[in-house]
């Protein structure tokens, strides 16, 4: 089957598109014809040398996001069947998934919406379970409350927006200027252009803050807080000492399969309380322009990769 493999670690140049053997499915396990894969930071860091310090063994296939059909399952289980669309995680959370066949867990995939195509179901599992255990796992995020998302124009981003706000949360979101209608759309209550003024001036006595971006940004959400708020980020892992300080609780989010979140996440996406944003798709050949547009930072929503029909 053809995959992409990183044979060392480094830019966008050590990515190649070629030849690698199939998987097979252990026993509760799935083998999958991937249609289409979501490109993820996750991926271009580990990419960058982040899978050294994640103990991933070279030659490595990236990508943790897959959508398809079934291929084949192993003998225990139950709940798939071949010809199944799909969609979920890798069996090993962030790789994998850019190749033809990929091998998930039966308990880390669910059936695909029917009103999503393929490369709309593969935008969601990493970002949507990443701001549902952020908020609500992590956070405790709940109705009436006020949230402060750093980052809301982004992939992980843009579904903490819609994702809260079916909660009944207040949402605050943090873009560029010219994101702003997009957030706005998401549903955000307030909106701040963080190019203009620094949010940490206008934002105060949040109860949560979701930080998407990290470095200063994460430094200064801090400062929205209110005695006792949460600080949760999917960016870098916050200081202990910062939230002592300011007397509130912070944590960070690494993103676990979770078959059950997705089926509530399709319920919402039923609903029309979810909707899938994507930047752009490209065939799976082109995944060296995949990987440059998703470290510009510059991208509204997901991009993905087209694998197979």
């Amino acid at each position: 089957m053809k995959a992409v493999v990183i044979n060392e670690y480094g830019d966008e140049s050590v990515l190649h598109y070629t030849d690698v053997d199939r998987p097979e499915p252990q026993a509760d396990e799935v083998l999958v014809k991937v249609h289409a894969a979501a490109v993820n930071p996750a991926d271009w860091k580990i990419r960058d040398g982040m899978g050294e310090q994640f103990g991933f063994k070279l030659p490595l296939i990236l990508g943790g996001d897959i959508a398809g059909t079934v291929e084949a399952v192993g003998d225990r289980v139950e709940n798939f069947k071949q010809g199944d669309a799909v969609y979920g995680m890798t069996v090993s959370n962030l790789s994998d998934g850019y190749a033809e066949y990929a091998i998930a867990k039966a308990d880390a995939i669910a059936l695909k919406p029917a009103s999503l195509s393929f490369e709309e179901a593969a935008a969601i599992p990493i970002a949507a379970l990443t701001a549902w255990q952020a908020m609500f796992d992590l956070a405790h995020l709940s109705s009436g409350q006020r949230i402060l998302i750093t980052g809301a124009s982004g992939g992980v981003g843009s579904m903490a927006v819609q994702l809260a706000k079916a909660k009944g949360a207040i949402v605050i979101g943090t873009a560029s200027g010219k994101n702003e209608q997009y957030v706005r759309n998401l549903g955000a209550d307030e909106f701040i252009d963080y190019t203009q003024q620094p949010f940490e001036d206008v934002v105060k006595d949040v109860d949560v803050v979701f930080d998407t971006i990290g470095s200063d940004t994460q430094e200064r959400a801090f400062q929205t807080l209110k005695k006792g708020g949460f600080l949760v980020t999917s960016a870098q892992p916050p200081s202990a000492e910062k939230a002592q300080a300011f007397g509130v609780e912070a944590a960070f989010v690494f993103c676990k399969s979770n078959a059950q979140q997705l089926v509530e996440i399709n319920n919402l996406i039923d609903e029309g309380k979810l909707k899938i944003h994507i930047e752009t798709v490209l065939p799976i050949a082109e995944v060296k322009k995949a990987h440059q547009l998703s470290q510009s930072g510059r991208t509204r929503g997901k991009i993905v990769l087209q694998v197979g029909a």
